[in-house]
């Protein structure tokens, strides 16, 4: 039987009792932060994670690299984390790796995508799909490796860019293969309004069954600056959803904050304008644990 203690069984746990927020995290830092602000999973993206990297979200960091960062962020957090897994960096069998490289690392789970490789951010045009049996044959796959490596606890979701691509049927008809395939969680990817979200997660949950009689869940993409619009935790619940992410919503209010203070730092030669913006030493040791004076003890 699956460990009770495995995050992917907490992170299960935690969907049950309602819809679960994911903030994403790029590193440690971040992660405590998340951790500290109070809520109960964390996610890890492949955007923010290629941007902090200095390399457009195109695919082409390594599973090592991504795996050191889903280590940061489990490890820091201390929280369920879902990881963005792009394509499986390669086919089948680099699926069933990247899973247990993952779950090695502490993640709850991950999601893996349809596109072809090289892939596009999921709110850009363009975007080109593999066929379906393709996609279907890497999730059986990752599923083998999640019962192999953690009993199912892991949890295996099943990336669709259809929407953008076959419409909202071609989406639907993929969901309810990768579902047939072994994938327990199924991410929509830029639905474009309120109705799109429900209509999918009604369709779904009317007509798709897993194999093992156990509850299809969703996760819904609250990113900015895309396809979506701006949504409540709430409106997703009740639309049917279990998990949201909020994937570089961190990214985009350091990068901002960094980007308003070095101008300032650059116009008026001093840091003054900046301090107030600033998290305090005693802040920042708080948040990672740390008494000057005292021995520091890496977490158990």
């Amino acid at each position: 039987m699956p460990n009770p203690q495995h995050p992917g069984v907490r992170l299960r746990t935690l969907m049950e009792r309602g819809a679960v927020a994911a903030p994403g995290a790029f590193n440690a830092l971040v992660a405590k932060a998340v951790a500290d602000a109070g809520f109960e999973a964390s996610y890890v993206s492949g955007a923010a994670t290629s941007v902090a990297a200095g390399v457009p979200d195109v695919g082409v960091l390594s599973l090592e690299h991504f795996t050191r960062v889903v280590r940061e962020v489990a490890m820091g957090s201390g929280l369920p984390v879902i990881a963005d897994a792009d394509t499986g960096f390669g086919e089948a069998e680099m699926a069933r790796r990247t899973v247990i490289e993952y779950e090695r690392a502490g993640a709850a789970g991950l999601h893996l995508e349809d596109q072809v490789f090289p892939k596009r951010c999921g709110h850009l045009d363009g975007k080109q799909l593999v066929p379906i049996d393709h996609m279907c044959e890497k999730i059986e796959w990752a599923a083998k490796g999640s019962a192999d490596c953690s009993d199912g606890a892991f949890i295996v979701c099943a990336r669709t860019d259809a929407r953008s691509v076959e419409g909202m049927d071609g989406a639907i008809e993929r969901a309810k293969a990768y579902v047939d395939a072994g994938a327990p969680m199924i991410f929509p990817e830029g639905l474009t309004s309120e109705i799109e979200f429900s209509a999918f997660a009604a369709r779904l949950h009317e007509d798709v069954r897993r194999r093992d009689g156990g509850k299809v869940y969703l996760l819904a993409n609250m990113t900015e600056f895309g396809k979506t619009p701006i949504l409540p935790l709430s409106r997703f619940a009740e639309m049917g959803y279990d998990l949201v992410i909020y994937p570089v919503t961190t990214l985009r209010i350091a990068m901002g904050a960094i980007t308003r203070a070095l101008t300032s730092i650059r116009e008026t030669g001093s840091v003054e304008l900046t301090i107030a913006e600033m998290q305090t030493r005693e802040e920042l040791y708080r948040l990672i644990g740390y008494t000057p004076g005292k021995p520091w003890e890496f977490p158990a």
